[in-house]
């Protein structure tokens, strides 16, 4: 348990963008399922559209430092190659 005034408030202020970091990450996870849910069915613009929202969210968090900007572009780099060997597939 925090003792001090500041020790509080930190804790205060953790806790809520914990909540905060944890429903970016939920989102990216929900939006990434759906783009390979896309790209299973052969649907190829929906899985282009939401491609490029899945991008645009990753870079959305990687600039609040909810994800490192490595690990962003690696999530897009390999979301990008599944999409581009589909479309070379179909």
């Amino acid at each position: 348990m925090p003792n001090s005034a500041s020790a509080k408030k930190r804790d205060r202020q953790n806790e809520k963008r914990r909540v905060r970091n944890k429903a970016r990450k939920t989102e990216l996870k929900t939006i990434a399922k759906k783009v390979e849910r896309a790209i299973n069915d052969g649907n190829r613009d929906e899985a282009e559209m939401l491609y490029r929202r899945y991008a645009k969210r990753l870079d959305q968090a990687q600039s609040c430092s909810v994800l490192h900007k490595n690990a962003a572009n690696r999530h897009k780099s390999r979301m990008a190659g599944k999409l581009h060997a589909s479309l070379q597939a179909s």
